[in-house]
């Protein structure tokens, strides 16, 4: 008889299990799924481009975000992180896929990038010298892809890392363009994510309601051969840490 429960940790662990065909793909048990996923860099991806997200840019150029120290969760090839890096930041880096993490380092070289790579779990942090404070966390699609009972996870740690004053954005699915809208009740009766989770502009609000809003909005797509990739099938969002 198995009576293990006794922490929130322990919980949140348990309620991972739920998701056994899922889990590869967001907890730290395993990075198969990813690397998997990462192994063929010719595949028609279209975050496997080298440019950084349109919204990212225009943060930056708008004066909303200034150089700092970073960290970028989720970080795949490493486009944003190198991207912030040439702009003076101070970046880490941390992706479950060891296969990202070569890739993003190889291109990271390449570009003359200091970047700060890490194959990990985001939640496992603590107690590594990678607890922040950071200026700016960014996310490029990792929230989306996070079970319902992670989001608990995920809000502790931007409030463990992140500065006061900081800045933390995201691109994510965006109901009716991308991503599943089934209730988070249903995804644990059906113990599958479906691809990822879609949100809307009033639900991301209310996560992130201990955040003030600067801007949220689809992001822009951005043709092919642009400067930046942008996909109007997700929605961008910068908030503040007051």
């Amino acid at each position: 008889m198995d009576r293990y429960v006794r922490t929130v940790d322990d919980v949140l662990n348990l309620m991972d299990g739920l998701f056994a065909a899922d889990a590869d793909r967001w907890t730290d048990r395993a990075s198969t799924w990813w690397d998997e996923f990462y192994s063929d860099r010719s595949k028609p991806v279209p975050f496997f481009v080298a440019e950084p997200d349109e919204n990212l840019a225009s943060y930056i150029d708008r004066g909303l975000i200034v150089p700092g120290r970073a960290l970028d969760l989720g970080c795949g090839p490493g486009r944003n992180a190198i991207h912030l890096a040439s702009l003076g930041f101070q970046v880490d880096a941390i992706d479950l896929s060891s296969t990202a993490i070569a890739w993003a380092g190889e291109r990271a070289r390449a570009a003359g990038a200091d970047v700060r790579f890490r194959r990990g779990s985001a939640f496992e942090l603590t107690g590594t010298g990678w607890g922040g404070p950071y200026d700016l966390v960014y996310d490029s699609g990792c929230f989306h892809h996070l079970a319902p009972h992670r989001r608990v996870s995920y809000l502790s740690l931007l409030d463990d890392v992140l500065a006061p004053g900081g800045r933390f954005a995201l691109t994510c699915f965006a109901a009716g363009a991308m991503g599943s809208e089934l209730s988070d009740a249903d995804f644990y009766r059906q113990s599958r994510l479906h691809g990822g989770l879609a949100y809307t502009p009033e639900s991301l609000r209310e996560i992130f309601s201990a955040f003030t809003e600067v801007e949220l909005r689809r992001m822009r797509h951005e043709p092919a051969g642009s400067r930046y990739f942008g996909e109007d099938f997700l929605w961008t969002a910068l908030f503040s840490k007051d």
